[in-house]
């Protein structure tokens, strides 16, 4: 038994079909959509089976869809779920990117001219500001303040 039911209004079929006849949203888009117009109570009204042999996705993901819509809207429902947290959390905060910069404006250590990404990665781990870190968040680090070791 489905436990969210697609109704659909006019308006919502129409934003629906021109989203589909033009061709031009991402594919994930126009085959919410194609489910959507499928799953229409007061319309074809088709099984998640019969949607999903028809349209070559799995059966898993339309009551998600159909959830969506009754839940949130049209837009929330053709769209795709947002993360609620990011997949891993950031390695560079700000008061770790500002100990990274002044780092890297200081002098570079004994034998060394310069400070190269890698050293500066060590040095981070060695003062104990982050507990491991590559020399490529390095990088990115300082490119996002323009900053550089050299």
């Amino acid at each position: 038994m489905k436990k969210y039911i697609v109704r659909l209004n006019e308006e919502e079929r129409t934003q629906l079909h021109e989203l589909i006849r033009q061709g031009k949203a991402a594919a994930y888009k126009i085959r919410h959509a194609h489910i959507l117009l499928k799953a229409d109570a007061d319309g074809p009204n088709w099984t998640d089976e019969k949607i999903a042999e028809a349209l070559g996705c799995h059966v898993k993901g339309i009551p998600a869809i159909r959830e969506r819509f009754v839940m949130e809207g049209l837009g929330a429902a053709v769209g795709r779920k947002p993360l609620k947290h990011p997949p891993r959390e950031k390695i560079l905060d700000g008061r770790k990117e500002a100990h990274l910069i002044a780092l890297s404006c200081g002098k570079p250590p004994e034998g060394f001219g310069r400070w190269s990404l890698r050293l500066l990665a060590d040095k981070m781990v060695e003062l104990e500001i982050v507990e491991a870190i590559s020399h490529e968040t390095v990088r990115q680090g300082l490119k996002k303040t323009k900053s550089s070791p050299i």
